[in-house]
């Protein structure tokens, strides 16, 4: 009898002695098949569930310790889904805090100022580790998903740099971008200059846009969104190119035609009145505030310089003087089209019109 209870103690000690040293071996550095490895953890895991992840990933550990580990140490903390990369040095421990914070491998998607809702849309598809759960819908669609039906998608979306989780959805991106649109153009229209023709927040943003297109120097964004202004107070058309190449869609090939400028499209500013129906870009913060507290200007044309940067003139003659200076005779020519000084080179027609204050 004496000698099972020293055998029984015996085993105990030794029992004693392992779980201590296997407690010790999860205080140490992870052990892993590469330098770092990833780790996917679903929906509705339970902790076994992500021991056996981790060892299935590339962590070379018995999954039944590293499962108890997990269990002493979590207590009934909730794991987060996901995915997680975990890299040389890293223990146990920090491995379930991971799990715990929800510390997920983390992608990027850049949206740039002046890009269209097609060309974000083209982003999204080429952004790595994204679900595109939007691929089959339109854009009506996606705008229903996203709690705003009936609303244009175009110009709806900040253009930022936006950070998601390996493997999430797209939409939640939009979703992202959506929002931050709303309290930026919010946050805008509640700093605008007083008795501006600009009924709503909407009108601020389609300005807005016209003005992040129409920019070839940032230093340039106020007066350009003064001489629209100017021109929306005294009832001329905006005449802006920008406008009429998104009418135009996909049947414009680069090269804009005087044809162009008289064939009448929702979004001619040449032949309509007033704002186009919708934004025809994404602007950005600085267009924004430009929309809102335009410059202080006289200016009711301006022109392309050539190098980005715009000639502002205040009467018809002026402004004929400066295209021909810069776009006919010595200067450099047009820009891009879509930064080319819209008020540049309006038809015969339009600049009678103009010259009467009529258009």
């Amino acid at each position: 009898m004496r000698t099972l209870i020293k055998l029984l103690f015996l085993l105990l000690v030794l029992a004693v002695a392992a779980a201590g040293g296997a407690w010790w071996w999860l205080q140490q550095p992870l052990t892993l098949s590469a330098p770092k490895v990833e780790v996917s953890v679903p929906n509705g895991a339970s902790l076994r569930t992500a021991a056996n992840r981790a060892v299935q990933g590339g962590v070379k550990l018995p999954a039944e310790l590293l499962y108890a580990y997990f269990r002493v140490k979590g207590h009934e903390q909730t794991i987060k889904p996901g995915e997680y990369e975990v890299t040389q040095g890293m223990t146990a421990g920090d491995l379930l805090d991971k799990l715990i914070r929800g510390d997920r491998i983390v992608l990027a998607v850049t949206l740039v100022e002046g890009w269209t809702f097609k060309q974000f849309r083209a982003a999204l598809a080429r952004a790595e580790n994204l679900t595109h759960d939007t691929a089959d819908m339109t854009g009506e669609q996606i705008m229903k998903a996203l709690g705003k039906p009936g609303v244009s998608p175009e110009g709806r979306f900040f253009p930022d740099t936006y950070h998601y989780a390996k493997n999430s959805g797209d939409l939640a991106v939009l979703r992202q971008s959506l929002q931050l649109m709303d309290r930026r153009l919010q946050a805008a229209w509640d700093m605008r200059a007083p008795n501006l023709p600009l009924k709503s927040a909407d009108d601020a943003l389609v300005l807005a846009s016209i003005v992040e297109k129409e920019t070839g120097q940032a230093k340039d964004r106020p007066e350009i969104a003064g001489v629209f202004i100017n021109r929306l107070r005294v009832g001329m058309r905006l005449q802006t190119d920008p406008s009429v190449i998104y009418g135009l869609g996909d049947a414009f090939n680069g090269d804009l035609k005087r044809s162009h400028l008289t064939a009448d499209t929702p979004f001619n500013t040449y032949t309509r009145a007033g704002l186009p129906p919708t934004p025809i870009a994404m602007p950005g913060k600085a267009s924004l505030m430009a929309a809102v507290q335009p410059a202080e200007t006289k200016a009711l044309y301006f022109v392309a310089r050539g190098d980005g940067s715009s000639h502002f003139s205040r009467s018809l003659d002026e402004h004929n003087r400066a295209v021909n200076q810069f776009q006919r005779g010595g200067g450099a020519g047009l820009a891009a089209p879509a930064a080319s000084g819209v008020l540049a080179a309006p038809p015969p027609a339009a600049v009678a019109s103009a010259a009467s204050g009529a258009n």
